[in-house]
């Protein structure tokens, strides 16, 4: 095939090259003209700056000189930034950007170079104001609304883009000083003696708290192509402290490397979708509300896909986290509009059971380190909160095995309750006393010498469904959540009798969320394995569960409340033994002084009664179910407080949002609670410490009696 020759006449030829060369005259004269101006142009545009910084952000930003030291370059001196009545923010004693051209006639601002040198970045926090405020105004012409409303996914991508900008191609850093006083109880100061970027190589080299540490960024920076890869670590092999967050928020966190990743960042569709990961190197973390003990993560990665859109953020169910040899794919999307919206779902495929077990770390699950076990898991959780309708809330979860088999204990023999031991209950924190839970207890009580009346009232009370579950009720749960979130606050528990026993029997009493995913976990392993029959897990609740000062157990407390044993027990002495687990120490306030039940508690007493003739555990009852026939035992009645005394109940909880230490019941409320709620009555007088049945009334006397006057003392302040 030929190419057919093409004849341009001689005269359009000259035409072109004349008008080609006369836009490239007009161009470089432009180019010339501006050259010659540019001085007074740079002068222009900074005053500009100066200016709009003090109108909108209340800045005074001052510049010693300025002035154009190459083509692109403009190096300036003796720079400082002032907010209005606040401590300075910068000062700077020398600088040089230079700016790329080409993306600069289109309107982007890309940096080409830095070279600082001397700088400091000073943020003080004094109670509420800092000298940062001014981040946080906005110009009067923002502040209305307009009818464009731009999207989530495009302010982050702008963001992204305008971080990325002013990463420059090569830096040059000396001696730049970062320091944070926070209201003069914490502080921190890292200085940057060198920090450089020479052709994508980053490197750099700071000084923590003058002498403490010597920290390194080290890595690969490409912003252009928006990729980078850098990784934090301390000189000699040392560990990475955080001593800040130790003097602000009592948390100790440690470790050797952090490695940040960004690989693809991609707009479109009003989406951003960012692609990368993060990875740490022998994590110690020591928080108490987290566990007393380190919680050490040897390695832990997560490679994430994050999407923004119009109006969400999310980590995309893509994404995955790695756990030494086990890993998940976690799910996590917020809405903001046009309701706020929470979910959560996450995926552990099936995979070895003890590389689960491994993997969880040290410290975290205290009675299960160094359990062995062979068989797989797999786990799916699903969580979905619409805010506007809380109670739609979704929550599902499951722990799935294959062939699962315990093949050895770890600390603690989760089988140790199916014979004779040793309970030890905890008030404050404090062990009470020993309590055998074996026939060699007088007051130890077998499941079927226990009075049907008290089981069947305390589980309609407490656990309806304790003999059909497996450890976890999902619709109490899903209720407790929507009660919580509407309450805005712990109001509502989702425990069933077998993570009280397993709380009680086998955990700490620390008040950590490490023992609550722990007793979790234990429950699932108790249950699924049939390691203990509902019947031992029962006979022991009930041996050991609180029911007053000091008492504990249904042997002691039928005892202790009516002078009879647990067997002969009537259905209205069961309803109230019932009633006083979620406060046992609530229980002598329920009773007049002649011995009965306040009017108050009628109604629990018509409902739970209600309930359980309704389900055939009792016959029908129209005049309370024994409300009028339960009369407490003689020789408590002297402790009993006047009649006229009205004391606020609610006031004897416990102080604690996960479980009273030694007490069985829930922090939640008992089923009539949840249902109706409790009306909570005025304090008249200070409810008094309930006696034990060894203090005499002389000695108890002379305690309201001081108690009385310190009392008027406090008055007279």
């Amino acid at each position: 095939m030929q190419l057919r020759k093409i004849n341009i006449p001689k005269k359009y030829i000259k035409i072109g090259a004349w008008v080609l060369g006369v836009l490239f005259l007009l161009l470089t004269s432009a180019g010339v003209y501006a050259y010659s101006k540019r001085e007074a142009l740079l002068k222009k545009v900074m005053a500009k700056a100066v200016a709009k910084a003090a109108k909108d952000y209340d800045l005074e930003v001052k510049i010693g000189s300025a002035g154009f030291s190459g083509l692109s370059t403009v190096t300036m001196k003796n720079i400082s930034v002032v907010p209005k009545d606040r401590d300075t923010l910068s000062t700077i004693s020398d600088i040089t950007v230079g700016v790329k051209v080409f993306p600069l006639l289109f309107g982007d601002v890309k940096l080409a170079e830095i070279k600082l040198n001397d700088g400091v970045f000073n943020v003080v926090l004094k109670d509420s104001l800092t000298n940062l405020d001014f981040i946080l105004k906005r110009k009067k012409k923002d502040s209305v609304t307009t009818k464009s409303k731009v999207g989530l996914g495009e302010i982050a991508n702008n963001l992204l883009n305008e971080v990325l900008y002013k990463v420059p191609d090569d830096m040059e850093i000396k001696n730049l000083v970062f320091k944070l006083n926070d209201n003069d109880t914490a502080s921190l100061k890292f200085l940057t003696t060198t920090a450089t970027i020479d052709g994508g190589d980053l490197k750099s080299t700071i000084i923590v708290n003058d002498t403490v540490a010597t920290w390194h960024v080290n890595g690969e920076v490409d912003a252009g192509s928006k990729h980078f890869d850098i990784m934090l670590f301390a000189d000699g092999n040392k560990k990475i402290e955080l001593p800040y967050l130790e003097n602000k928020l009592s948390t100790k966190v440690s470790f050797d490397t952090v490695r940040t990743q960004l690989k693809d960042a991609d707009y479109g569709s009003d989406n951003l979708k960012i692609s990368g990961s993060w990875s740490i190197k022998n994590l110690v973390v020591n928080q108490k509300r987290i566990s007393n003990e380190n919680v050490i993560v040897p390695d832990a990665k997560i490679d994430a896909d994050m999407l923004v859109g119009e109006n969400f953020i999310c980590l995309d169910s893509t994404s995955t986290i790695f756990l030494k040899n086990a890993s998940v794919h976690p799910y996590l999307k917020y809405t903001l509009s046009p309701n706020k919206v929470y979910e959560m779902k996450i995926n552990a495929e099936e995979q070895d059971a003890q590389a689960i077990f491994d993997a969880f770390p040290v410290g975290l699950f205290e009675s299960l380190e160094g359990m062995q076990v062979q068989g797989k898991l797999k786990y799916n959780l699903n969580f979905h909160l619409d805010t506007s309708i809380p109670d739609s809330v979704k929550f599902d979860s499951s722990l799935t095995p294959t062939d699962f088999k315990i093949l050895k204990w770890g600390k603690n023999d989760l089988q140790k309750i199916n014979s004779d031991f040793v309970y030890t209950p905890y008030e404050y924190g404090k062990p009470m006393r020993n309590i055998t839970i074996g026939p060699s207890n007088s007051n130890f009580t077998r499941l079927e010498n226990i009075s049907q009346n008290f089981k069947n009232a305390l589980l309609t009370s407490e656990d309806p469904s304790f003999f059909r579950h497996h450890g976890f009720v999902e619709e109490s749960i899903r209720k407790s959540i929507a009660v919580n979130f509407k309450e805005k606050r712990f109001k509502r528990g989702g425990s069933t009798i077998s993570m009280q026993l397993v709380k009680n029997v086998f955990l700490s009493r620390q008040k950590t969320l490490a023992r609550k995913a722990e007793e979790i976990l234990i429950v699932w392993l108790i249950e699924n394995n049939k390691l203990i029959s509902k019947q031992r897990m029962l006979e022991v609740y009930f041996n050991i569960i609180e029911m007053g000062q000091n008492v504990y157990g249904i042997g002691e407390a039928s005892r202790h409340y009516f002078g009879k044993s647990p067997a002969d027990l009537s259905i209205g002495e069961s309803i109230f033994l019932a009633s006083i687990v979620p406060k046992p120490k609530a229980a002598m306030y329920k009773f007049m002084s002649d011995g009965g039940l306040k009017g108050y508690m009628l109604p629990y007493f018509k409902f739970i009664g209600g309930t359980m003739a309704r389900r055939g555990l009792t016959p029908a009852d129209t005049s309370g179910y024994g409300f009028y026939n339960v009369r407490l035992r003689e020789g408590l009645r002297q402790y009993l407080l006047p009649d006229s005394a009205v004391i606020d109940t609610n006031a004897l909880d416990m102080d604690d949002d996960i479980m009273p230490p030694g007490g069985m019941q829930d922090s939640g409320k008992n089923l009539f609670d949840r249902l109706f709620g409790t009306k909570k009555k005025d304090t008249l007088i200070k409810a008094p410490t309930i006696p034990d049945t060894v203090k005499t009334r002389k000695q108890l006397r002379q305690e309201r009696r001081e108690e009385r006057r310190k009392e008027r003392e406090n008055e007279g302040d």
